[in-house]
This record gives structure tokens, C-alpha cells and sequence, in this order.
């Protein structure tokens, strides 16, 4: 597709990209030749510069190489966002191997489905998950794990309580001496090693999808995907100044959207990473924002939703934001507004998917700003096909699936063949799964999830849409819209609200509300007031919990 067709391209965003010819572990060995002194890393205070944890990676990757890891092993991260994440991470690379990304919130039966699926035998984890990484060793072909606190990378008086913190929170933990229990700061007195893959195709990640709507596939994203899609990202950030810049890191690094736009993104220019491990502690991110004052804040809806609705936000200065990508999750329209006006920095809605490393869209950061998810990054295509076949290209203005082809699609799921030719074609466009609309610019627009789509009296209902709408509501903190079985009109739609602090409403309130805004099989048939929705712990909400959570009441 000619990239000079999309109208309105972002000034200062080019519509190619020389990418460099490196391994995702090269990314971090060129800032710290370029930059060997700039801050890489910065945890509660605690800094480490670049060169140190360039070091720190390679003596990492001969430890791992000692204790009988070898070039093409699966290793598991489970861990949240931390140095030795960075350190491990890059570690595993240099030594060959290829990094499991893991939820470290899974129970013991998620770490044995997915550890099974992909191989694993080494799991690098955070003393606190511990627990879990053992149980799931039973029963997996699990050798061994590496164990590291969160104090080793703490400063003095912080390192000093944190003990006390930990036992109140997860109570006494107890770590074996075992033959197959190794300590993260033993691999690090290796000699240290670096190679290189053999093809930058090569999978450097796996990163499994499907879990909250089915079976995990395990996407394998290349040396290649990545550093593409890292270099794609940071283009988007017209303005950037390469080894001045801070990037609030609070969105998860073991998630592929922290992956490429808080880690490795960062490390294209040598960023500054201020980490924070608790994507939803708000007040403290607010402190750590006025604090260190990074430019860059990448996150989801439910922390820019969280942030303008809390009660103390006043107390804090978020001026120093200049831009932030929402991603993982579609963007109410009034969330934005109101975090534009709070901050004075731009917040624009971005679209990406696991199987493309992830991002492929976003709305120009600086420049016009329409509803919806922008425009194709750099190097990347889009078109809209039927929703029905995927065989027959729609027009501007229809809706269609979503297909993407570009540099950053993924090589395939693990072990899967089958399922990976139902979503990327001969000609190599990866189906997405979500619907979309496109307007004669070329800027799109997600309906939403095919999956998600409601069925009511023949018509389509979009989840997405009737959301929209439900937050303009001035009581309305969050919403989740799904489908429910109804005998007449085949489903019928239902929303699921959690208000803000001290508001009130009712569900005749709200019907007549939407009633307003929408065609009238839109309109919420029932409204259920909960406290809380589930969510991913990158604030997705998981609608298909919802449905279960709505199959197991007792019949009206």
C-alpha cells in the first residue's frame, strides 16, 4: 500500500524506517556504547546506568550458560517490573535462549499449561512466586529456577524494610536448598558470554495470547518483530531527544505492549526507564510522576480512567507529561479529554495485537486527533476485509476485519501450524479478529472483537459503541457491555457499571441515558451495579468473565 495515501501523516514521523540489522540484545549493546553513563534504569531511587546493566546482562548470560541452559531454550520471566527483569531478560537472549513471557499473578495450573506448551525448564523468578514456579515443576519439564529478591536492586534504607513489608504482605517465605534452586546473584559472578542468533528470525519471544478467550498460543515474535516494532514506536514520538528522555515504566514488561513500548522502545534512544512494579497502585504513580518528572507515560485506559478520577490528584504535579499511548484497550473519548486538560500533554488511542509485536496504529501524537485508533505505523499496511470469509476487500465507510501486513507480524504460533494459517494468509496479512471502519484518510476505527459482537433482533451491537456512550454519564467510572441469551430477540445487550466514588444512579437512569445517544436495540436491556470489573492486570476487561460470571445465575 503507498504510504503516501493516508492523509494527514504526523509531521516528523517518517513512512519508512532503515531499520538496524540487530538482535533484540544488540539494541541494549548500542546504548551502552553510545551512552555508557546515561541512567538506564531508575527503581525507587536505585540507578543503573547503561553500561551496568549491559555488563550485568552478559555476566547473567554465563551464569545461565553454567547451570545448563543452552542456545534455543525456553526460559520463563516471572516477575513484574524490576532491574533484574531487564538484567534476565537480556541475559536469556545472550545466551541463546528464548524468553516465556509470564503473567506472575497465574496460578500453578496456568504456569503448567503454558510451561508444558512451550517447553520450558528454567523459570527466573521473584522470591515472592516462588511457590507457584515449584508446584508447577511436578508436574512440567521444569529443571530449574532461579531465585532473586527485590531488595538486591532496592537503596539502603528501602532494602532495609523491605523484609518487613514482604512478611507482612506474603507472610514467611521459605526458599529450598536444592541442586535445582539457584540464586540470581550467583549467575552473576559469571564470566560473561553474548551470542548471537544465528538469524534475526530466529524466535527471541514467546508471548501467549488466547488465554482470557480460549486455548494460549504461544506467538513467536522474532529478533526481527521486535526491534522493528521498537524502532516503529519510538518514530511515532516526533521530537524525542535521544539519551535525555524519561519514560514512566508501569505498565508490565512480561505484557508485549510493555515489552516493546516501555522497555525496548526506551533503549532505542537510551532513555531513562522510571519503574514502577504495580500498574494499578495509582497514588503512588502520581508521587512517582511529580518525583521524577518523565516525559513519556505509556499505559491503558483503566490508569488514565483511575488517575482523573481520583479524589487526591490535585495534590500532584503531572505537568512534566508531554505524550502517552493508551493501548490493550479501547479509550473513552471523555477519559482523554479530561487527562489532556489535567496534564497538559497529548493522549492518544493506539491499536496493536500480540501476533503483531504489537503495534500497528496510532492516532498522530501531535496533529489532528479523530476518534478511533489513527492510522498504519511506518512500514506497516492495513485494509479491511468481509467479516463473514475474509476473502473480499470492504470499502471506506463498511465495516470489515481487520488484516495487517508489515515487518513486526509475527512468525507464527509455537507448535501450531494449523492455527496459524487461519489468521495470517498466503499472502501474509495477519487477520486480527477485530472489526473496523476506515474514512476516506485512511484513519480507522475499531467497532470491536468479532466475538464480542451481540446479536440482537438481527441486528449487530458492538460492545465498544454502547461503552462509549456509557462514559459520558457523569456517575459512570467504568463500563463493560456484553450480550445475554434473550428468547425474543435472540440476545439482548447488558452493561455492567462500577460508578464513581459518592455518585449514584439507577438502571432506569442509565436506560433512559443511552436512549438518547442510541438506536434503540442498542440500548442496554439490563444494568448491574458491581465494584469492581474483571481485568487483565494490564486493564483489559475480560468480557468472556462476564459472560461466564451471567451463564451460572439462575434463570429470570
Amino acid at each position: 500500500m503507498d504510504r503516501a495515501w493516508f492523509r494527514g501523516w504526523p509531521e516528523g514521523v517518517p513512512r519508512t524506517i532503515d531499520y538496524p540489522k540487530t538482535s533484540v540484545a544488540g539494541l541494549l549493546a548500542k546504548a551502552a556504547r553510545d551512552s555508557p553513563e546515561a541512567v538506564a534504569t531508575q527503581f525507587y531511587g536505585a540507578r543503573l546506568t547503561y553500561r551496568e546493566i549491559d555488563a550485568a546482562a552478559s555476566r547473567f548470560a554465563g551464569g545461565l550458560r553454567n547451570i545448563g541452559v543452552k542456545a534455543g531454550d525456553r526460559v520463563s520471566l516471572l516477575m513484574p517490573n524490576c532491574p533484574q527483569f531487564v538484567i534476565a531478560f537480556f541475559g536469556v537472549l545472550r545466551a541463546g535462549g528464548i524468553v516465556v513471557q509470564t503473567n506472575p499473578l497465574y496460578t500453578p495450573r496456568e504456569l503448567e499449561e503454558m510451561y508444558r506448551d512451550a517447553g520450558v525448564e528454567t523459570v527466573i523468578t521473584v522470591d515472592i512466586f516462588f511457590k507457584n514456579a515449584a508446584k508447577a515443576k511436578a508436574t512440567t519439564g521444569i529443571q530449574r529456577v532461579v531465585v532473586t529478591d527485590i531488595k538486591e536492586y532496592l537503596p539502603g534504607l528501602l532494602a532495609a524494610l523491605y523484609p518487613i513489608k514482604k512478611k507482612k504482605d506474603h507472610g514467611k517465605i521459605v526458599i529450598p536448598r536444592e541442586p535445582w534452586v539457584h540464586r540470581f546473584q550467583d549467575l552473576l559472578a559469571a564470566e560473561p558470554v553474548a551470542q548471537e542468533p544465528g538469524d534475526l528470525n530466529d524466535v527471541a519471544v514467546l508471548q501467549y495470547t488466547g488465554g482470557t478467550t480460549g486455548t494460549p498460543k504461544g506467538a513467536m515474535l522474532t529478533h526481527r518483530n521486535l526491534v522493528v516494532n521498537a524502532h516503529q514506536a519510538i518514530a511515532w514520538f516526533p521530537g524525542l531527544k535521544p539519551h535525555e528522555e524519561k519514560f514512566l515504566c508501569a505498565i508490565p514488561f512480561f505484557h508485549v505492549y510493555g515489552l516493546t513500548i516501555a522497555l525496548l522502545g526506551p533503549i532505542t534512544i537510551a532513555a531513562a526507564m522510571i519503574i514502577h512494579p504495580n500498574p494499578r497502585e495509582i497514588e503512588p504513580l502520581m508521587k512517582l510522576i511529580t518525583k521524577t518528572k518523565p516525559a513519556i507515560f505509556p499505559g491503558v485506559p483503566t490508569m488514565y480512567i483511575a488517575i482523573v478520577n481520583h479524589p487526591n490528584v490535585s495534590r500532584y504535579d503531572l505537568k512534566s507529561i508531554r505524550a502517552c499511548i493508551s493501548g490493550a484497550a479501547p479509550l473513552p473519548p471523555e477519559v482523554r479529554r479530561k487527562f489532556e486538560a489535567m496534564t497538559g500533554g497529548k493522549l492518544v488511542e493506539g491499536y496493536g495485537l500480540t501476533e503483531a509485536s504489537p503495534v500497528t496504529h496510532c492516532n498522530p501524537i501531535f496533529g489532528e486527533y479523530r476518534e478511533g485508533i489513527g492510522m498504519p505505523l511506518p512500514d506497516t499496511d492495513a485494509k479491511l476485509v468481509d467479516v463473514e470469509t475474509g476473502s473480499r476487500d470492504v470499502g471506506v465507510g463498511e465495516s470489515g476485519e481487520l488484516a495487517i501486513r508489515g515487518p513486526q507480524v509475527m512468525k507464527g504460533y509455537w507448535n501450531r501450524p494449523e492455527e496459524t494459517a487461519k489468521v495470517i494468509t498466503r499472502d501474509g496479512w495477519l487477520l486480527t479478529g477485530d472489526v473496523a471502519v476506515m474514512d476516506a484518510d485512511g484513519r480507522f476505527k475499531i467497532v470491536d472483537r468479532k466475538k464480542d459482537m451481540i446479536i440482537a433482533s438481527g441486528y449487530n451491537v458492538y460492545p465498544r459503541e454502547v461503552e462509549d456512550v456509557l462514559f459520558t454519564h457523569p456517575a459512570v467510572k467504568q463500563a463493560a457491555v456484553i450480550g445475554i441469551p434473550d428468547a425474543y430477540r435472540g440476545e439482548s445487550v447488558k452493561a455492567f457499571l462500577v460508578l464513581k466514588d459518592g455518585a449514584t444512579a439507577t438502571d432506569a437512569e442509565i436506560v433512559a441515558f443511552c436512549k438518547e445517544r442510541l438506536a434503540p436495540f442498542k440500548v442496554p436491556k439490563k444494568v448491574e451495579f458491581v465494584k469492581e470489573l474483571p481485568m487483565t492486570l494490564v486493564g483489559k476487561v475480560l468480557r468472556r468473565a462476564l459472560r461466564e460470571q451471567e451463564a451460572k445465575k439462575p434463570a429470570a
